[in-house]
């Protein structure tokens, strides 16, 4: 079996809702990651094989095949393909193994994986509570509700269940947000993001170029205080997580380039991948707690891998609510330092479908940075679901 390999990945810095990035229409958003990938990487466009990408809210800008409308937004020609995945919060990861296994079967051998949400053009939810408002149902049907009676699914519901299981107080979750906010500050206060970020210019509401450019995640926090983040309105009465302690709304888009031996060639003999798939793993769990499969996923993954957890240098785990990182890091046993390290969703922001290849950029560039050997990402997703990839830095 041919392996597959991460020639280069590239993100657009994260944009608060209803900020910087939010005058790019979604389609040119994803197409300006699929445009840079192709000129950082030097890659003939006319051999990519296919084009996958993530995307949560496919309904009005985001609608009708993103991936393909990106495709015929950007550079690329019309002969190059494009689907659109729905994972939920894992799509464009979901996406990244798709690609992966496409090159290592060999049905394939260049394939971008990707993912791209403005959650400020197209708002959370809104393919579900639209359809709803206008007398079209709901995903949940007869049968799912008489399995799930009185149960509402909510991620909201799901990180409070997890934060109560394993025992995580409201102080603990403020110390990790807290945490979170300076790791990224530090991280780009030393230049680590500079390799992956694609600077973009703002546009006005017309979609119309500006000379102002974002190159700089927008929701860090740089003067986060504990004190502040403890005084943030709480989520629930009696909960413990606030917004201060969940993920940040954001618009962005990421893109991976993959191949296998063959697709190599295309690229020239001095063409040094950054990093090798070494193990995809994906694992259906509790679809009401939802947010707790990356830790049953974990051993999954190390085991088929032959790994142990001591082998993994640095991990990406979504900062879906900071109790999904923390309490996998008690069931774990992982060592904190290796977490995130770089800060994480509730610092940087959570762009949805694209947040699985931005966390995948953000990994293979911190281990050619840092020269560690193996990573390991995961993603918390709606539905009680989880991925995890582990990567070789090469």
């Amino acid at each position: 079996m041919s392996e597959a390999f991460i020639i280069d990945a590239v993100r657009t810095a994260g944009a608060r809702k209803g900020g910087r990035l939010s005058g790019w229409h979604p389609a040119d958003l994803a197409a300006s990651v699929l445009d840079a990938l192709v000129a950082r990487t030097g890659i003939d466009p006319a051999v990519i094989d296919d084009v996958i990408m993530g995307c949560v809210g496919q309904a009005g800008e985001q609608s009708n095949n993103i991936a393909r409308n990106a495709v015929l937004a950007s550079r690329l020609p019309e002969s190059v393909p494009a689907t659109s995945i729905d994972r939920q919060c894992g799509s464009s990861q979901q996406a990244l193994h798709f690609a992966a296994q496409a090159v290592m079967a060999g049905s394939m051998d260049v394939v971008i994986a990707a993912g791209v949400e403005s959650m400020t053009r197209v708002p959370m939810g809104l393919p579900a509570t639209l359809p709803f408002k206008h007398g079209f149902g709901s995903y949940m049907s007869p049968a799912m509700q008489a399995r799930y009676p009185n149960v509402q699914f909510s991620q909201f519901v799901g990180a409070e269940m997890l934060a109560i299981k394993y025992e995580l107080t409201k102080d603990e979750l403020d110390d990790y947000a807290l945490r979170s906010h300076q790791r990224a500050s530090e991280a780009t206060r030393g230049a680590y993001f500079g390799a992956e970020i694609l600077p973009l210019s703002l546009r006005t509401t017309e979609g119309a170029a500006t000379d102002e450019v974002h190159s700089t995640d927008e929701g860090i926090r740089f003067d986060a205080t504990r004190e502040g983040i403890g005084a943030v309105k709480l989520l629930q009465e009696g909960g413990r997580h606030s917004a201060a302690t969940a993920s940040q709304i954001c618009d962005g888009a990421a893109a991976v380039l993959v191949v296998n031996e063959r697709g190599l060639k295309f690229l020239g003999a001095s063409a040094k991948p950054l990093a090798r798939v070494h193990q995809m793993t994906v694992l259906g769990h509790d679809p009401v707690i939802m947010l707790e499969a990356p830790i049953p996923a974990t051993p999954v993954a190390l085991h088929k891998a032959g790994l142990r957890m001591d082998d993994i240098d640095l991990f990406e785990i979504n900062e879906a609510f900071a109790s999904v990182p923390l309490a996998w890091l008690k069931a774990t046993g992982a060592d904190p330092a290796r977490l995130n390290a770089s800060g994480g969703a509730i610092a940087l922001g959570h762009p949805l479908g694209a947040s699985g290849a931005k966390l995948m950029t953000t990994l293979v560039h911190a281990l050619r940075r840092t020269g560690k050997r193996y990573g390991m990402q995961s993603m918390c997703e709606g539905g009680g679901l989880a991925n995890v990839t582990i990567v070789e830095r090469l």
